[in-house]
């Protein structure tokens, strides 16, 4: 029989047993503890809470950009386009760069906290741009922010979060994202009715919702406690936290970013059909609306059903609304079109977030996250600009379906994907 537990009482701990004490120690006076079963976390709340004031704040601006580059200052509205490629592809940069290093540390906040900082900061300094060069700095230091803040925070979330409830914690976060992009054009509406349609008024009003998001993050948001990872040895591979898993899975997810072209394109589809601008600016808001309501319901469909069965559904009702969408002629069916497309953030929005986290492990989770972030984020770069030069061509019909059949490739492949925790 293996011996016993030796007794050490009244015996000297060791220097070794004195840390680990201390560490518990630590640990249990400042460990939140878990949420109540069926609740989700205080952090993932506050996190939501930071990503509502920080969209609505986002939306407030950035919608308007086109319109303050063309009458403000006097350049051509296609330099909008440009600006946005430019910071998408930046975002995704500094999305996986930073995810990579926030796993090497003890607390992944302080980057959450300088990321949404740096957003709250840059877009209120559209008031002073006079040039579009100077509006292409500003938006690129708010993608940088973006950048630093997705993927630890996206790794707080799921490190917070029980691995079953994942999907619902990501469709809660992404319901507070687009009730802030349903309040943000609202407030823009507001404030160019008070100050005669000043574009610089409202990005100089939308400093007050981004100084609340970090005032959130400062007093609310609550990190547990995590020991920094042991430097890797020189021999390790550096691409180790990316399971063969997790990798077939980016492989997956890569093939529906070619088909994820930017919304802005629903806005030239309205505009080619002769709707006009202040419902085409409606649709936009039914758009929100929808995610808005769909995202958390989405994230609980996709725990009973399965993560994966949800996203495949998902990417399969954008296959519909795809193929549908050139063939929408009037404001009502294409406010039909934009509410059912509006379902599938609702499905895949919380699951393909919590997928990274089943098919990455527990371990690397920043990294994970910022490579999800990196490879959606250039596919969907790559889709825009695709889905621009076919959308040139006669009516547009072969941009949309384009899309449509990578998406239902895409589906087929995840499909096929055995969903399964990675070891």
């Amino acid at each position: 029989m293996p011996p016993g537990p030796v007794d050490r009482k009244g015996a000297p701990a060791s220097d070794d047993e004195r840390a680990v004490a201390v560490s518990d120690s630590r640990s249990k006076s400042t460990d939140p503890g878990p949420a109540p079963r069926g609740a989700l976390s205080r952090t993932v709340v506050a996190l939501g809470i930071v990503s509502l004031c920080t969209d609505a704040a986002s939306d407030m601006v950035w919608p308007l950009l086109p319109v303050l580059i063309a009458e403000a200052m006097h350049s051509n509205v296609a330099y909008a386009g440009v600006i946005e490629g430019l910071a998408e592809a930046t975002a995704a940069l500094v999305k996986y760069l930073v995810g990579r290093r926030s796993d090497r540390l003890a607390s992944r906040k302080p980057y959450v906290l300088a990321g949404y900082s740096l957003s709250s900061i840059a877009r209120p300094l559209l008031f002073f741009a006079a040039a579009p060069w100077h509006a292409l700095l500003i938006r690129l230091a708010d993608r940088v922010g973006k950048g630093l803040r997705s993927a630890p925070r996206d790794a707080l979330i799921a490190e917070d979060t029980p691995k079953d409830r994942r999907a619902v914690a990501f469709g809660f976060h992404r319901a507070m994202d687009n009730a802030g992009a349903v309040i943000g054009p609202l407030a823009a509406l507001a404030v160019l009715a008070r100050f005669d349609n000043s574009v610089r008024a409202v990005a100089l009003a939308s400093a007050v919702p981004g100084a609340l998001a970090v005032l959130a993050i400062v007093l609310l948001v609550r990190e547990r406690p995590r020991a920094a990872p042991a430097a890797a040895s020189p021999g390790a591979s550096a691409s180790e936290p990316l399971t063969p898993e997790f990798k077939r899975y980016l492989t997956v997810v890569a093939i529906f970013a070619l088909a994820n072209a930017s919304d802005v394109f629903i806005v030239a589809q309205a505009r080619r059909a002769g709707v006009s601008v202040r419902d085409t600016a409606l649709l936009l808001v039914v758009l929100a609306l929808v995610r808005t309501l769909a995202a958390t319901p989405g994230g609980w469909i996709a725990e009973r059903v399965g993560r994966r069965r949800a996203l495949v559904a998902g990417w399969l009702v954008y296959a519909g609304a795809y193929a549908v969408f050139p063939l929408a002629r009037s404001l009502v069916a294409l406010a039909a079109v934009t509410a059912a497309y509006g379902a599938y953030y609702g499905l895949t929005e919380g699951a393909e977030k919590a997928l990274v986290a089943t098919f990455a492990g527990d371990r690397g989770l920043g990294r994970a996250y910022g490579a999800f972030a990196l490879v959606t984020g250039l596919g969907a770069l790559t889709a825009s600009l695709l889905f621009a030069v076919l959308f040139s061509i006669g009516d547009g019909r072969y941009a949309w379906w384009t899309s449509a059949v990578l998406a239902l490739c895409a589906a087929g492949a995840m499909a096929s994907t055995r969903e399964r925790a990675a070891s």
